[in-house]
């Protein structure tokens, strides 16, 4: 399978703490902001991009705990101008508003960052 097809795969079997958060990123609903979900990046998928910003969205299982993969392909990722904000998968279930806060003030951030640097 190539990584195209994987990351068509991905989408169409989100886990229950994406499917969530995907239905407020999508269509525009975080602030006007569009996001994509399973975007291939490099040798990497990434759960949901927004590339005006440069900020990745990770919804995290147990099995990301103290993965020593995830340190080595969010410093590739922080190598290619993004900013990773991973959450588990219990807080975007039990605290989606605050998560979403999260996201939204790292966007204004990041967005504000682009701004001063023109």
């Amino acid at each position: 399978m190539n990584q195209a097809q994987f990351a068509k795969h991905l989408r169409q079997n989100m886990t229950d703490a994406e499917k969530l958060l995907w239905f407020h990123l999508r269509a525009y609903r975080l602030n006007g902001k569009r996001f994509r979900r399973q975007q291939p990046l490099g040798t990497y998928i990434v759960d949901f991009v927004h590339f005006g910003s440069r900020v990745i969205v990770e919804a995290d299982g147990g099995q990301h705990n103290d993965s020593e993969s995830d340190k080595e392909r969010d410093a590739w990722l922080r190598s290619q101008g993004f900013k990773v904000l991973r959450f588990w998968n219990h807080e975007i279930l039990t605290q989606v508003d605050v998560v979403l806060s999260v996201i939204y003030d790292e966007l204004e951030k990041q967005d504000g960052i682009a701004v001063a640097g023109e």
